[in-house]
């Protein structure tokens, strides 16, 4: 059931113990561990299937410790092997299961923390954990149909890049030996090429060093606050790709939401990390406002539609789940029309994409070709000039 529905004096009661608990898990958190060797890989094969089997050994009653203990023998990866038994120590000796977990915030992250802690305070932790391991899988699943649609005209490109190279770095200089035996003005697309050769060929150093320290300073930019929420705001506008970018940001972000409000986090909490969740700055950005807004008494419908950044139909099916106390369930539906729409517009990329790089595969090596022979058809004119 949404917290939306809960009376006052319990949803008071437990944000007060979330609060508290969340102090805790802070103060755990500050004494985390840091670096974590192959944290990226360990989420990526190892915190997804750790969590459906813990849920289905919480709702089979096995005890906590008993349940880390299990799954670190069926663990393969060392490292993750390793913080799994050491949680599994520190429950044992004390700690509760949320604040066992914040001590290795890099792994688990505050999302998968605030629902655990909202799990274990409203008495419903294999539920709770049967709901993160469905948004685990689901957010994995949308990760795959996006790098999925995006391998192929990445190695496209990279392919007509190192194609490009090769033949203006070692094909062109030949050429351009026979045309400077005849003499006479080569044609200008030629004289083109024969200079990017030459730039290529005798200042490669210079054109490599020039280029990593242009990606070394776009990459610094990048890091800070301005420059990621330049990017972001930047890659919305972005054509085509900019629509699905969006699609993908708001279904992460209703799925998100929906997972934390059905497991009791209280929503400024939910907002915090959800803003996070997102991927994208712009739109994280718009959600912390409608936060700010929401702690002075706004409505969640009204603070998300004055922000002006968000879909009319986000902000339609968020009034109805006000009215009728189900915000989470609306918001649910709205993850699975975006995710819906994401599936459907990479589905008519891949359709657009492959004609679209036989064009741009065509235009960039045919023009090269054309532009070394040319001279050729023009030979009689150069021979005798």
């Amino acid at each position: 059931m949404s917290n939306t529905n809960q009376t006052p004096g319990a949803g008071d009661r437990r944000a007060a113990s979330l609060k508290q608990s969340a102090a805790g898990a802070v103060h755990a958190a500050r004494k985390a561990p840091r670096g974590i060797k192959g944290v990226g890989r360990i989420r990526k094969l190892d915190l997804c299937p750790f969590t459906r089997r813990l849920a289905a050994m919480l709702d089979a009653g096995l005890p906590l410790v008993q349940c880390m203990e299990a799954l670190s023998e069926q663990t393969e990866t060392p490292e993750f092997k390793r913080i799994v038994r050491e949680v599994g120590t520190r429950i044992e000796g004390g700690d509760s299961f949320s604040e066992a977990l914040a001590r290795y915030s890099e792994l688990f992250g505050e999302l998968y923390v605030s629902m655990i802690r909202a799990g274990e305070i409203g008495g419903g932790l294999a539920e709770v954990t049967n709901r993160l391991a469905s948004y685990l899988e689901t957010s994995m699943a949308m990760k795959r149909k996006v790098k999925s649609a995006m391998t192929y005209p990445v190695l496209v490109l990279c392919f007509a890049f190192l194609l490009t190279t090769g033949m203006i770095v070692g094909i062109v200089p030949v050429f351009k030996t026979i045309f400077n035996d005849f003499g006479g003005t080569l044609p200008l697309p030629t004289q083109i090429l024969c200079f990017i050769s030459d730039v290529l060929r005798q200042y490669a150093i210079f054109v490599v060093l020039a280029a990593g320290i242009a990606f070394w300073l776009l990459r610094r930019y990048l890091k800070t606050p301005q420059g990621a929420l330049a990017f972001d705001q930047y890659i919305l506008r972005a054509p085509i790709a900019g629509a699905i970018i969006e699609k993908v940001a708001i279904a992460r972000m209703a799925r998100t939401f929906s997972s934390m409000l059905r497991s009791g986090v209280p929503i400024l909490r939910c907002m915090e990390i959800v803003a996070q969740a997102t991927g994208n700055r712009y739109i994280g950005g718009a959600f912390i406002a409608a936060g700010t807004k929401i702690e002075g008494g706004y409505p969640l419908a009204k603070a998300i539609s004055e922000s002006g950044k968000f879909p009319p139909m986000l902000i339609h099916m968020i009034a109805a789940g006000e009215k009728t106390g189900n915000v989470d369930g609306m918001l649910e539906k709205v993850a699975d029309f975006y995710e819906d729409e994401v599936t459907n517009a990479l589905a008519s990329l891949s359709s657009m994409i492959e004609p679209l790089l036989m064009i741009f595969l065509g235009v960039v090596v045919g023009g090269i070709v054309i532009s070394m022979f040319l001279p050729i058809f023009k030979m009689p004119g150069i021979v005798n000039a």
